[in-house]
Parts: structure tokens; C-alpha cells; sequence
């Protein structure tokens, strides 16, 4: 008999999916665990204490970081990225032309 994981481990095992060097948006990681409800992934991951679920690899749809990101706020969660090389335009928005995650990809969960 197969195990359904609990929402949040389905959300923390689709964000380490996420290589380093790419990330990925709320929107997309609903979707891959079957919600309509990007903000239950925002909730999900502002309230993550795990240090192993990379949790900085997850925008806006637009490229802009969260301004409550759970481990320091967007300074933290740019600086964790750029030394990944994630990019960011002069906006201040990850380039999600260069470093979006393909999420065709992704694990099965």
C-alpha cells in the first residue's frame, strides 16, 4: 500500500527537486502538488524549519522574492540565490528567462 505524503512533504520534496542555479514560483509548485492555492505554498514554505528543503528557489510569478522569506528576509534569500548564480535583472527580479526550473522535470510525488 502506497503512502500519501502530507501536503507540506509533498511541497518541501517538489522545492529539493529544484537544482541549484534555477528556481522556480509558487504557481508551479501548486500545480505539481495538485492545488490551485499558490499562497498554501507560501504558507507551507514561511512556516519550513528544515534547512535541507532549499526553500530560497521559490518566487513570484513575476521574479520578485518574498518579502517574508522564512529564513531572513528577500536580502537573505537573494544573497542564498546569487551564490547559486541565479541572475537577477537591474529590476531586482530573478531572471526567470536563464533560471527558471523546466518543471516537465520534476519527480513524480
Amino acid at each position: 500500500m502506497k503512502m500519501r505524503l502530507s501536503f507540506f512533504s509533498q511541497v518541501c520534496a517538489v522545492v529539493k527537486s529544484i537544482p541549484k542555479g534555477k528556481i522556480t514560483t509558487y504557481g508551479i509548485v501548486a500545480r505539481l502538488v495538485d492545488t490551485k492555492d499558490s499562497r498554501r505554498i507560501g504558507h507551507a514554505l514561511h512556516a519550513n524549519r528544515d534547512p535541507n528543503c532549499p526553500c530560497h528557489r521559490v518566487v513570484f510569478k513575476d521574479g520578485s522574492l518574498a518579502p517574508g522569506y522564512a529564513f531572513g528576509g528577500p536580502k537573505e534569500q537573494r544573497f542564498r540565490l546569487e551564490k547559486e548564480g541565479v541572475g537577477f535583472k537591474a529590476s531586482g527580479k530573478v531572471d526567470l528567462v536563464n533560471h527558471l526550473w523546466n518543471e516537465s522535470l520534476s519527480l513524480a510525488i
